[in-house]
Order: structure tokens, then sequence, then C-alpha cells
């Protein structure tokens, strides 16, 4: 029995990170990206929002220090008004072995 396993990772989720090894790569979206179409695999967590699924998935998988930008956001079209309060919740430093 696995214990300190966040309830909001599905079990296939947890699967795929325990599989995941450098260079890997996992996309955390809403549903409005096209994950259906392009994924490899997919795991939908209905009912929840990014920044809980990405503070849970944090809290035992760390972000690859070794790479430049472990973390990357969808850029807003160039003119689009539209704002993005959630980027303020995502955003964050990781420590890096080069800093």
């Amino acid at each position: 029995m696995l214990k300190g396993i966040p309830s909001i990772i599905p079990p296939e989720l947890l699967k795929i990170l325990m599989e995941m090894g450098h260079g890997d790569e996992i996309v955390i979206s809403d549903g409005n990206f096209p994950a259906a179409s392009i994924a490899q695999r997919l795991v939908r967590c209905d009912g929840h929002g990014i920044p809980e699924i990405l503070d849970a998935v944090l809290k035992f998988f760390p972000l690859d220090p070794y790479v430049k930008a472990p973390v990357a956001l969808m850029e807003v079209v160039p003119g689009d008004p539209v704002e993005t309060p959630i980027w303020d919740c995502l955003l964050y430093t990781s420590p890096s072995p080069r800093d």
C-alpha cells in the first residue's frame, strides 16, 4: 500500500509519473487543450483545477533541475486582450544546480 499520494491523482497518472525519466514531458492543461488529438497517453482529471493538480504532482515528483526551463506556459496571441490570472498561481522558480 502506498501512503502519502494525494487522492486527486488517479492511479493511471501515478503510473505514468513513475515511468517518466529525464527528458520526458507531461502536459497538465485545462479542457481547451486539444489533448485527445495529440496526446500519446491521456489521463483526465475532470473537476479539478490546474493549480491543485500541479500542487499534488509536485509534492512527490520534482521538476528536473538539469533543464533550463522545466516549466512552460502557453503564450497569449499578440493583440489578444485576454488576462491570465492563473499564471500568478503557477509561476515560481525551482532550484537548479547551475544557480
